[in-house]
């Protein structure tokens, strides 16, 4: 027969009402309490059903992630950040893909959160940027966490996860520019995305600090993907003075200018050094593989739920910012220059 919470309460001697705070984590409950009927319900491997328990009360226990990214790797670790830490705090998740720049996103997210009975909202890019996206949650009364780009808090409406790009692109830059490397090429991300530009400034930023001047037409627009990562590198191959090294704003860019060098007869990394960012399976994947940041994208998601579910449950956080700066990590496909 099925374990019930009837069970945990008669083994651990406490009423239901007692199981019922303790499996909640509410932080009025005894510790010593808290250990009898944990180890009550280890013993019985008992499991809560969350949707039943949703249902019965007033409380829900949903949490959403809504994203819309090119970026499939990125949503991945995203997603398993998330559910791990639902599952550890007896959450379920609700993913929710959806198109930004659809004129009905609003009234899609609204129709969402109401009939699915969430208690809180996950928001990575876009979403995280966009104000009005910000603005319909706050309305609504719903508890979110936002994880987006920069150093500075811009305000105290959730809880934040920062992700400094702009010193993780300097880092990279400056591998490069070490490296010997000045004729560096870059190949953007999506413009909707604040990250493109906090790597592109960190870029910018280096060059200067070395003196070397920033060739604009070096600066190629794209997307978050590897058909952009292709066509970028074939349209900084065709410059009359060809780029010894190309900066690609994230890894599966990388994976598409490697893709074209290969396809150009250039050697990499011995004619043209390329390096990414967000360490994702794309960066592995390659030969050579690629030089990258590292930024640890199922921690991130993991600690931002932590900081919504505290906040769904009014447990403040002594800190509601939380700030990653990604590593740079060098692999084979970035080397010294050798062109004379």
């Amino acid at each position: 027969m099925k374990v019930t919470i009837n069970d945990v309460a008669k083994l651990s001697g406490v009423s239901i009402k007692t199981v019922s705070r303790v499996m909640n984590n509410e932080a009025s409950v005894r510790q010593a309490t808290r250990d009898k009927v944990m180890a009550a319900v280890k013993q019985l491997n008992y499991q809560p059903n969350l949707a039943a328990r949703s249902l019965a009360g007033t409380k829900s226990y949903n949490i959403a992630y809504i994203y819309d990214n090119p970026n499939a790797y990125y949503v991945i670790d995203m997603q398993n950040g998330i559910l791990s830490e639902c599952r550890k705090q007896s959450f379920e998740l609700l993913i929710h893909p959806c198109n930004s720049k659809s004129v009905d996103i609003l009234d899609e997210i609204t129709s969402m959160i109401r009939h699915s009975r969430i208690a809180g909202v996950v928001l990575t890019p876009p979403f995280s940027e966009m104000p009005s996206v910000v603005d319909r949650l706050a309305d609504l009364g719903v508890k979110f966490v936002r994880i987006f780009s920069g150093h500075t808090v811009p305000d105290t409406l959730s809880p934040c996860i920062m992700v400094n790009d702009f010193d993780a692109a300097f880092e990279i830059t400056e591998h490069l520019i070490e490296l010997g490397h000045k004729d560096i090429g870059f190949i953007s991300g999506g413009k909707e995305h604040k990250s493109t530009f906090e790597r592109i400034e960190g870029f910018k930023a280096a060059l200067a600090k070395n003196n070397i001047s920033c060739r604009e037409e070096l600066i190629v627009d794209g997307e978050y993907s590897f058909e952009s990562g292709v066509e970028g590198a074939q349209t900084l191959l065709e410059k009359p003075v060809k780029p010894t090294a190309i900066f690609s704003c994230n890894d599966e860019i990388a994976a598409g200018a490697l893709f074209a060098s290969r396809l150009a007869n250039v050697a990499i990394p011995e004619e043209l050094s390329i390096v990414g960012f967000e360490n994702s399976p794309f960066s592995r994947q390659t030969w050579p593989k690629i030089t990258t940041a590292d930024q640890p994208n199922q921690t991130i998601a993991q600690n931002a739920t932590a900081l919504l579910i505290n906040e769904i449950r009014e447990q403040k956080s002594e800190e509601i910012c939380e700030q990653f700066t990604p590593k740079l990590l060098v692999r084979d496909s970035s080397a010294a220059v050798t062109k004379v």
